[in-house]
């Protein structure tokens, strides 16, 4: 790589960061001013605060604004240079705009794979600390779900009057298991609780009603452990739950889905791909910074400037619209989260195709 190169590289590498951290600061301050009566009717003590929410808060955000920060960053130092007359001498000096773009690239891959190691392994860890604590401390709400029906696989079903999530116990438990049409056993219990250690399901005052054709026979008992293919996860009710999945636990909860039907899986689609395809953003955003701002022009730097912040809003806004049809139109998520990226990208052909060689 020439001089120039690592020059651009340092310059897009070193705003982004800089721009990035302000960002992440302005965010904490306001969160701390929208939440401090909440911290202070808490039980919460300040290391939970510090440690729990902002450890998720932070790092979400820091996750989050990433793409669109990195195309602030590259409209605003890009603006510089032209406005500088710094690029003028790189393009007339015999250097195409494609081979202009390459340091830029080389920096946005650089972001890329921090987003990517971000959404798939760290995030979802640190929004589990935000979200437990939230739902503990800040937004508490009713623990209990109501009439619950479960399809565990082809042949078994299972129900409960209510599940409490705070202990991890069901009430007015029963399961069902076929074979085709035909029902072989039936299980009713008062009580069903988790247990984190064995990890298994103990059910108590419990009576089990065997079919083999004419023939019946009945079992009842006190307390017995049984392992089912299900967990407390299976029934939260809190927010964002999924986002708190790591990817194999997202892909698990996917496949069961597929079999149990409770209406969730667009929400794990779009969670599932979001998670792959908005680090790409920051390839397409990229070309649209440096072809937006790479002409100089009367104002310096406000113009291009206040239109990347402008496109930013417009591209939050088409991310919202594509969520909502997923959710409420039938559009399918992979479509829903490509979208976005598929028309700003057109849009940074065109641009770089109109942009000054």
């Amino acid at each position: 790589m020439k001089l120039i190169d690592w020059y651009i590289i340092k310059k897009y590498l070193g705003t982004f960061v800089f721009t990035l951290g302000i960002f992440v600061v302005i965010s904490v301050v306001f969160d701390i001013s929208e939440k401090l009566d909440d911290f202070l009717k808490s039980k919460a003590t300040i290391s939970q605060i510090v440690f729990e929410y902002y450890g998720g808060f932070i790092p979400f955000y820091l996750n989050f604004l990433s793409p669109l920060i990195n195309f602030i960053s590259v409209i605003f130092f890009t603006a510089k240079m032209a406005d500088q007359t710094e690029i003028v001498p790189i393009l007339s000096g015999g250097a195409s705009f494609n081979r202009f773009l390459r340091p830029y690239f080389i920096a946005a891959t650089v972001i890329f794979i921090v987003n990517m190691i971000f959404n798939l392994f760290i995030i979802p860890e640190t929004n589990r600390l935000m979200i437990n604590f939230e739902n503990t401390y800040t937004k508490i709400k009713d623990t209990s779900r109501e009439n619950v029906h479960l399809q565990l696989d082809e042949n078994t079903y299972i129900y409960m009057e209510s599940f409490d999530n705070l202990n991890n116990t069901g009430y007015r438990f029963s399961l069902e298991k076929f074979k085709g049409k035909e029902l072989k056993m039936k299980l009713m219990s008062d009580r069903i609780s988790w247990d984190s250690v064995s990890r298994k399901w103990k059910i108590q005052n419990y009576s089990i009603r065997y079919v083999n054709g004419l023939k019946e026979r009945m079992e009842k008992g006190v307390e017995k452990d049984t392992t089912l293919d299900m967990k407390p996860i299976d029934f939260d009710i809190r927010d964002n739950i999924y986002s708190a999945m790591n990817y194999w636990e997202l892909n698990d909860k996917i496949e069961k889905e597929k079999i149990r039907g409770t209406g969730v899986m667009v929400n794990l689609e779009l969670e599932k791909y979001k998670r792959w395809t908005y680090p790409f953003s920051t390839y397409v955003l990229t070309l649209i910074g440096v072809a937006l701002s790479s002409r100089k022009v009367r104002g310096g730097v406000g113009l291009p400037l206040g239109l990347g912040i402008l496109l930013s809003f417009v591209y939050i806004l088409f991310i919202q619209f594509a969520n909502v049809f997923a959710l409420k139109g039938g559009l399918p998520a992979i479509v829903a989260v490509l979208i976005p990226n598929i028309i700003f990208a057109l849009l940074g052909i065109y641009l770089a195709i109109k942009a000054p060689k």
